[in-house]
């Protein structure tokens, strides 16, 4: 039976341990049960974040190391583990791919002993393959396994177009959809700031916007502060516990995350990130938004690209 508001973080890694953060002072969880290979970090993480309780911001949260059994009552299942691009290898998160499908292989082996209830959220890289992965290889409900996906990509776009035309990033709209990764790409279309639509921002604002210039900032920005600071935490934390917050309140928000599509806009067996509304079940529904003859385009091609490399992994 499932525990509501116990959640499960496999991984205490820089990105485990930034998500526990979150989620400790994100009010909408009771317990975590954190599991790691590498039992004095998971002790001394579980410790260090069990000192905020004390503080006005968290609301008691029973912190302990886990193990996979916990899995079994959990409501959510957040994954992190498996290695992470480092800054001597920051070229691209597809070099993690044979080791992180590894990984996910032996992760999702041992959860699907105890469960296949909890809804599952995906956090490590290449996020899109692990996501079809692990739903195709374990036959996990197609709803309840979730990648965060482009919900960063479409975070970092909208915080430059807001400090660009000097307005607050909440107040900017549109997304990026996709892959995480190489292949996003941004539904111009549909971009505006509270209803100005993108192509009129620059007369609007005073400011000097440019697609491709933003574009590649958006796409860059992840594996240069890798290169910078060994590693990426704040940002995917952020929007790891944006996807739970979701799910515990049964907001039905709609966020650019990646699941396993079928059907919406032609798309077969393929994950990828796009509009979806999310509540206490999971994903309710993906939406087939408006897009440009362009922006298909770009959607088909990473589709193609996406479903190439599942092939390989299933021929090897």
């Amino acid at each position: 039976m499932i525990k509501e508001g116990k959640i499960v973080i496999v991984g205490a890694g820089m990105v485990g341990s930034a998500v526990l953060n979150a989620l400790m002072s994100g009010s909408v969880v009771n317990e975590i049960a954190v599991i790691d290979m590498n039992e004095d970090r998971v002790k001394g993480e579980v410790l260090d974040a069990s000192h905020t309780n004390a503080f006005s911001f968290s609301n008691n949260v029973n912190v302990h190391v886990g193990s996979y059994e916990d899995c079994k009552d959990a409501q959510v299942i957040i994954i992190t583990a498996g290695p992470s691009i480092t800054p001597d290898n920051a070229s691209s998160r597809m070099l993690l791919l044979n080791k992180n499908i590894a990984v996910m292989d032996s992760v999702m082996s041992e959860i699907t002993k105890y469960t296949k209830e909890a809804i599952i959220i995906i956090v490590s890289n290449p996020l899109d393959i692990l996501v079809q992965y692990a739903q195709t290889h374990f036959d996990y409900p197609r709803h309840k396994l979730l990648g965060t996906g482009t919900l960063l990509d479409t975070a970092r776009l909208r915080q430059m177009i807001g400090e660009k035309c000097g307005v607050d990033s909440k107040n900017v709209h549109g997304y990026v959809l996709g892959e995480h990764g190489e292949n996003a790409f941004v539904t111009w279309s549909g971009v505006n700031v509270s209803g100005i639509p993108y192509d009129q921002l620059n007369d609007v604002f005073q400011t000097d916007l440019d697609k491709q210039a933003l574009y590649d900032n958006m796409r860059n920005v992840g594996l240069e502060m890798v290169k910078l600071k060994g590693y990426t935490s704040s940002g995917i934390a952020a929007s790891c516990n944006r996807l739970l917050k979701c799910i515990m309140l049964n907001e039905q928000s709609v966020l650019p995350i990646a699941s396993v599509q079928k059907s919406v806009y032609g798309l077969n067996e393929v994950a990828m990130s796009l509009p979806s509304i999310v509540g206490k079940q999971g994903i309710e529904r993906v939406l087939e938004i408006p897009l440009s003859e362009k922006e298909k385009t770009f959607l088909n091609h990473c589709s193609e690209h996406i479903s190439s490399i599942m092939n390989s992994i299933q021929q090897k």
